[in-house]
């Protein structure tokens, strides 16, 4: 019999692995929840024309990696590729700017979607965890979110990751190095698809990961030179607010990101020990997407992290997170009597904030206690015609082997005080 399987390039989350990626996703929302940003959720898919704009027209996301539908009323729509356009696109919708109190602080978990080769640490379907501060022009901000992003992975006990930095400039600074650059890549030996980059988005040739355009660009201009003076003194506030919160961080100054919106702070966190896909997460300061969607001026900032390639950075380090038991106490009753007391013995404990289980279809004994060790229940309770009959239930702790009478009247709370 034939069955369906994942499409190519996806995967899917099943016990008990699925347990890590969700503490991932609590490690790096807490920090955040804990600062004041609010959670928001956005559609799964979203108008073509808000990634063409926001994420750029030249970029391989656009135009290689989105996955793209047309409705049968004509709609051109994609899966969202990445987050912070949709973010943003909502938070203008629902006018969130004009509430008088900025910036506005999101944060947001979910899935995302792009075309491309699979391999290890590059799905086409993937998990982030992302944060924007929307309306705010201040280093502060910048460096409050690498702050908080060192925190999570601080928390999960990651120490092999890196920050990168660096300043993109902005709209005064950035065409003159833009120019140099050009003149510079004109020059070189490159095949027609980036010589087109070079007149739309030479900034992103920088970013190119083969080797044969890398060596070529070893003498390319540097950004820094060009950077103009308010542009010089932002970016300096932010590392010395990065120094003075104890955060390390290398300066990058080829560091440029694969999105067009990115204006002065861009930074990104690797991981040596991912290989080719060291990238975990990154982010930067956005000024202007706001106006390229149709929005008024807000300057923002943000940053998303993969919850996929977090789980293996904690992998590569041989991290094995501490996690809550699925179950604490298994319940197995022998006979009808038995079942419906003890179904309400666990409801109770469920009730109590206790996590419980109970032996489900007519097992044996034998059968039940299988199901028990399988569960990784801290106790076992078992409850047959006998103990109905002398007022008591058999309490085993699966540790230690340990078993004893526990009378029925005191079961909940004799079990939730050792638990608790």
């Amino acid at each position: 019999m034939n069955t369906f399987q994942a499409p190519k390039g996806t995967y899917d989350l099943l016990p008990p692995d699925s347990a890590v990626y969700l503490a991932v996703r609590e490690a790096i929302s807490a920090p955040l929840r804990n600062s004041g940003y609010g959670y928001i959720e956005t559609p799964g898919f979203e108008n073509v024309e808000l990634f063409a704009r926001g994420v750029g027209e030249s970029t391989d996301i656009v135009t290689k990696e989105m996955y793209t539908l047309t409705t049968k009323g004509g709609s051109e729509l994609a899966l969202r590729p990445e987050g912070t356009a949709s973010v943003l696109r909502a938070a203008l919708e629902a006018n969130l700017h004009k509430a008088g109190n900025l910036p506005v602080k999101l944060w947001y978990s979910g899935s995302y979607y792009r075309y491309e080769r699979p391999q290890k640490g590059r799905y086409r379907h993937f998990s982030q965890v992302g944060a924007e501060a929307i309306g705010a022009e201040d280093p502060a901000l910048d460096a409050e979110l690498i702050i908080l992003a060192d925190q999570a992975y601080r928390s999960l006990g990651l120490t092999g990751f890196r920050i990168l930095l660096n300043s993109l400039g902005d709209k005064e600074c950035r065409p003159v190095y833009r120019e140099a650059l050009q003149t510079f890549l004109r020059d070189l030996d490159l095949d027609d698809e980036t010589r087109r980059r070079i007149e739309i988005n030479p900034l992103r040739v920088l970013d190119d990961k083969r080797r044969d355009v890398q060596r070529q660009l070893t003498d390319a201009p540097k950004l820094r030179d060009y950077l103009c003076d308010a542009c010089r003194v932002y970016h300096a506030e932010v590392r010395d607010l990065l120094t003075a919160a104890g955060v390390a961080y290398e300066d990058d100054e080829r560091l440029v990101r694969g999105l067009d919106y990115y204006t002065r702070t861009t930074f990104e966190f690797v991981h040596d020990g991912l290989g080719a896909q060291s990238a975990v997460g990154g982010g930067g300061r956005y000024d202007g997407l706001s106006e390229m969607i149709g929005g008024p001026e807000l300057p923002s900032v943000g940053w998303a992290l993969g919850v996929d390639r977090t789980v293996l950075a904690l992998e590569a380090e041989g991290i094995t997170l501490q996690l809550p038991p699925a179950t604490s106490v298994f319940a197995v009753p022998l006979g009808d009597e038995a079942r419906r007391l003890l179904f309400g013995v666990v409801t109770e404990l469920r009730r109590a904030g206790v996590a419980a289980d109970f032996s489900f279809g007519a097992k044996g004994l034998k059968g039940a206690m299988k199901n028990a060790n399988r569960s990784g229940a801290r106790f076992t309770v078992v409850l047959g015609e006998r103990d109905l009959a002398e007022g008591v239930a058999q309490v085993k702790d699966m540790e230690s082997g340990e078993q004893k009478p526990i009378p029925l009247a005191a079961l909940v709370a004799d079990l939730t005080a050792k638990l608790t």
